[in-house]
């Protein structure tokens, strides 16, 4: 694919983190979109926005490390590749989740609300990253005779992402974009079409996305780590599954609250 989209002089633009960036800034954009709809303070969401933003490039990074960590302690040389790749999806969430929870708190924003008005969000910016992962190499799958399959040429991809070239692969970057889109266009008609319960939409996403994830696992050709037989993706995949459907029927069966009045956000203004 395109791993570098150009070069000026001694600096080089990658397509994956120009596709991240993408990614971020459409998910928040819809997350400040569904806030304003709810009558949250948009300024606060998009504070809240960075928040995540930093906590899952973190968190993504750090899964990474944790993951490949035989790797990088034979090749300590290696931390520094840390910087220019994506890092782990799952550790991201997890860090950028508990860091939300932890802002809303703080700030006292309503969490379930604002937990619903942010995973729309994650999941488009999902589905864009996941397309910067096809155009980088990265997440590539097993090998394949099926008639979609992908097949990488560029040296850059297997230098960088380990990619194998000149064979064709399964495209699990395309599966996943395509399940995280299915999952955001059924997020928000289940917004506007079914009996709405604060919560519903979150762990929705997580219960939805973790269904996904486990199976698109078996297609997967990068090393990610193994953890009782079930790649670490997998693993958290089969934690998060369960505690999602408990969540979901806990939080339907409690007394539902009088819908608050929509009214405009006040406007922050510099002291």
């Amino acid at each position: 694919m395109y791993p570098r989209l150009f070069e000026l002089g001694w600096v080089t633009v990658y397509s994956y983190g120009v596709m991240l960036a993408a990614a971020y800034l459409l998910g928040l954009k819809l997350a400040m979109m569904r806030a304003r709809q709810r009558g949250l303070d948009s300024e606060r969401i998009l504070d809240l926005g960075i928040y995540i933003i930093i906590s899952a490039l973190v968190g993504a990074k750090l899964m990474l490390l944790v993951v490949d960590w035989d790797y990088f302690t034979k090749n300590p040389r290696e931390l520094f590749s840390l910087f220019r790749s994506g890092g782990v999806f799952y550790g991201g969430l997890i860090l950028a989740v508990g860091i939300g929870f932890w802002y809303m708190w703080r700030h006292k924003l309503p969490v379930w609300t604002t937990s619903d008005v942010m995973a729309p969000g994650i999941a488009l910016g999902h589905v864009v990253g996941r397309l910067g992962c096809l155009l980088a190499g990265c997440c590539y799958g097993i090998q394949t005779t099926k008639p979609w399959g992908i097949t990488f040429t560029d040296p850059f991809a297997a230098s960088n992402a380990g990619t194998p070239l000149n064979v064709r692969l399964h495209p699990t970057q395309l599966y996943e974009a395509g399940a995280e889109f299915l999952i955001l266009i059924l997020l928000l008609v289940a917004d506007r079409k079914w009996r709405h319960y604060e919560g519903r939409t979150f762990w929705g996403y997580l219960l939805l996305y973790a269904i996904s994830r486990f199976v698109i696992e078996f297609y997967r050709g990068d090393e990610r780590g193994m953890i009782w037989g079930y790649s670490t993706s997998q693993f958290i995949s089969v934690l998060i599954i369960p505690i999602s459907i408990v969540m979901l029927v806990w939080l339907a069966r409690r007394p539902a609250k009088p819908p608050a009045t929509t009214r405009r956000a006040p406007v922050r203004r510099a002291a």
